[in-house]
């Protein structure tokens, strides 16, 4: 599998398609390389009695960070261990990612895949066996029982969003949408199969969704920024 040109494994409502992939080039834990320049805030050196700065715990938190690079493919248990990861600021929809049950490079062996603009959730299960990933940012490991401050925003095309630490729960609405570009999607997890789908639907015009609370994860790609209605 040497391209991307997959078809991404998904749910189709009505005309919905989901997950679109690119035809170009090759093909997605805590494993690996430290964080590469810009991407993010580095950890601040704690400091020492005596006025020394402590580097190995800025070096650790770091590489915490930085589970794994965005480029290479990565064997689960050993380079990547079972978990839910995150990758960033990718803004040119060149970033893909794929899980698979082995390492033949047969489409039998495709879990779930996707290319990305934004941000991706993936969560990389102890029966998985390799995960690939291409042209995107570093992926860091995340802890989903962790609450941030959620927004009442989203940027249309910004893939995807936490309920509950990115983004609250509510209706939102996006508007100027063209010739069905506009694609949403609530979703139960981020493993990204048929069964992580709960709605989804592509959009011209105006686009209303309400988000639940029990939703895991919001999807948006090619749609005008999303606003909380009300």
């Amino acid at each position: 599998m040497g391209m991307k040109g997959k078809v991404a494994l998904g749910a189709v409502v009505g005309i919905v398609v989901i997950g679109v992939v690119s035809a170009n080039a090759d093909d997605n834990g805590d494993g690996g390389t430290a964080d590469t320049a810009g991407k993010g805030p580095s950890a601040s050196a704690a400091q020492q009695p005596g006025g020394k700065t402590d580097t190995a715990k800025a070096k650790a938190a770091e590489k915490k960070k930085a589970a794994f690079a965005g480029d290479g493919e990565f064997q689960v248990g050993s380079d990547v261990k079972p978990g839910t990861y995150r990758t960033t600021g990718n803004s040119d929809g060149m970033c893909y990612w794929e899980r698979a049950k082995d390492a033949s490079g047969e489409m039998d062996s495709l879990l779930a895949n996707d290319n990305v603009s934004g941000t991706s959730y993936v969560t990389v299960k102890a029966t998985d066996k390799l995960f690939k990933s291409s042209d995107c940012t570093d992926w860091e490991a995340v802890d989903t029982k962790a609450k941030g401050s959620p927004a009442a925003t989203m940027d249309g095309d910004g893939g995807m969003f936490r309920v509950g630490s990115d983004i609250a729960p509510g209706t939102y609405k996006s508007t100027g949408n063209a010739d069905d570009s506009c694609y949403w999607e609530r979703t139960k997890d981020a493993d990204h199969g048929l069964d992580s789908i709960i709605a989804n639907n592509n959009v011209t015009g105006s686009a209303i969704v309400t988000i639940s609370a029990k939703d895991a994860y919001f999807k948006t790609s090619g749609c005008g920024d999303w606003k909380k209605a009300g």
